[in-house]
């Protein structure tokens, strides 16, 4: 469950049942890649009591549906559409599915971002507005959403323009996430190419992006920057990099909407280098604020760090197996209890035990099958 999403899900949770109530069961929806044997978004039932992930089954057919976010409401769910272009050279798009009681998808419509290469999308608090990041296209999007859930026009499309060191991978610019911030007013764009995360003032009646001042943050040179996840009392957030394999710690001033790093950590056991293969993937920050959490792929681990309350620094827990290979991504259910690992090369989903104490992973129960996993998102069943 993406950090991004938790104060979504918490309104909902609020809304849907009493404080003593709280959902006992969710569909988790995967979004994946469709150049082997999936079809499009699957769909599974996690009990929570127990842990238990049911076998997943077609949600709805749809070519490479990878990245996937929820509106706030809980009715609808978008999906990036790779399938444009499979070189990331074309416009990508966005796909709008109606969701019902019975946890199934209906396609409403589809919208195209104005640029290349969509990889990730998140939608604002109030729901009017889906951002899109295109690592192809090095620009991030703002896409209006209608009453209904489906998709509107598109707003803004704002070209990252630069490079980095890597001759290899920072040629130029490779927006490779989009996330918004909890008052709803800025939204932050990590960006692999350029070592910077972008920070952009939003309209969200207007799906109008427009760059803030001070315009970004910067990381350390040859970072690669992937995803930003903040803490959730709102002071600090954490960048995962994905070419040096690293998380860094920064404070966050919410009314100037600076970000002012304080402390960089390897993603790998101490004292061990990164090699060749090994690059990380996602975070998720514990519901408690007390535990960090980032996947390593290659080296296919989640590694788990404890939250300092007063600095928002790190310390190294522990590198769990992911019981697979290439950890794409990962989520936390709502109530904090599991972690879902997602292993996009082997096809397979694990489940984990976090201990509220120490944040350690126990691995429990068999791993499911789900092709090429890329995304999991929670929505509470018998809505």
């Amino acid at each position: 469950m993406s950090s991004r999403l938790l104060p979504i899900l918490a309104v909902m949770l609020a809304a849907l049942t009493p404080a003593s109530a709280a959902p006992k069961e969710f569909f988790v929806y995967f979004g994946t890649y469709t150049k082997g044997a999936s079809k499009g978004i699957y769909r599974s039932r996690f009990d929570v009591a127990t842990g238990r992930l049911s076998p997943a089954e077609l949600a709805a057919e749809a070519k490479d549906s990878s990245f996937l976010a929820l509106h706030p409401n809980g009715k609808f769910l978008y999906a990036i559409d790779e399938s444009v272009d499979a070189k990331r050279t074309k416009a990508g798009g966005v796909r709008a599915y109606a969701l019902d009681v019975s946890g199934g998808l209906t396609f409403l419509n589809q919208q195209s971002t104005g640029s290349a290469g969509a990889c990730h999308l998140s939608v604002d608090a109030t729901g009017q507005t889906v951002l899109v990041a295109n690592y192809g296209g090095g620009s991030v999007s703002a896409i209006g959403l209608l009453p209904d859930g489906r998709l509107g026009e598109l707003g803004s499309m704002i070209p990252h323009t630069g490079s980095s060191v890597d001759p290899a991978r920072q040629k130029g610019p490779h927006a490779h996430e989009i996330v918004i911030s909890a008052d709803n007013r800025l939204a932050f764009a990590p960006d692999l190419g350029l070592d910077r995360v972008l920070v952009y003032d939003v309209d969200v009646a207007r799906a109008k992006l427009t760059a803030h001042t001070p315009a970004f943050a910067s990381l350390p040179p040859g970072s690669g920057p992937r995803h930003l996840a903040f803490h959730p009392n709102h002071r600090f957030a954490y960048v995962i990099s994905e070419m040096l394999c690293t998380m860094t710690v920064f404070k966050y001033d919410t009314a100037g909407g600076v970000l002012t790093d304080i402390q960089s950590i390897s993603t790998l056991p101490p004292g061990e280098s990164v090699k060749a293969g090994t690059s990380t993937a996602e975070l998720e920050v514990h519901p408690s604020g007390k535990f960090l959490y980032g996947s390593n792929r290659g080296h296919n681990t989640i590694v788990v760090y404890a939250i300092d309350p007063a600095s928002g620094k790190l310390t190294y827990v522990e590198n769990v197996s992911t019981r697979g290979k290439t950890p794409r991504h990962f989520g936390l259910d709502p109530t904090g209890t599991w972690l879902l690992a997602e292993n996009q090369d082997s096809g397979t989903v694990a489940v984990f035990r976090i201990d509220p104490a120490t944040g350690r992973l126990t691995p429990t129960g068999p791993l499911v099958e789900v092709p090429t996993p890329i995304c999991a998102v929670f929505v509470p069943a018998g809505r």
